[in-house]
């Protein structure tokens, strides 16, 4: 159990490494679809779940840290992958192949706020039992 705590506790560096880097390439540099209507939607969806992720990641890395998982530290990660998704259209934006707009903002912090619903109801409101069980599970680790 402790290799799978200090797991959670590095993967959100390394999910945040790994968007880096990825944003410094050309969107096509892995996947590009024959139809380039779908391979641009489906890209510009990922958006939407991109900075969600870094949000929950950074939750679990912090839930395996503390007993005292507070509201406080709930909005400081989501604020935390908020300003990771600003920095990472910034970064972008010096790529002339790459993009940055502030729809693509939107989208990222739409992810995360659903994301912050959903923990935040299983964490200090009672809803989501299945996911708050989940939590607290990891929390205990």
């Amino acid at each position: 159990m402790k290799v799978f705590k200090w797991v959670l506790r590095l993967l959100p560096l390394a999910y945040m490494v790994a968007v880096w880097i990825m944003s410094s390439l050309p969107s096509n540099q892995f996947v590009e679809l024959p139809n380039s209507s779908i391979d641009r939607t489906i890209k510009e969806s990922l958006h939407l779940i991109e900075f969600a992720i870094l949000y929950v990641l950074l939750v679990l890395a912090l839930l395996t840290r503390t007993r005292a998982f507070t509201p406080i530290l709930n909005i400081t990660c989501a604020l935390f992958a908020a300003f990771y998704g600003i920095s990472d259209e910034i970064h972008q934006s010096f790529y002339s192949y790459r993009s940055a707009s502030l729809f693509d903002l939107v989208k990222d912090f739409t992810g995360i706020l659903v994301c912050f619903y959903f923990i935040s109801g299983a964490l200090f409101k009672g809803r989501f039992a299945r996911l708050g069980r989940m939590l607290r599970w990891v929390q205990k680790i």
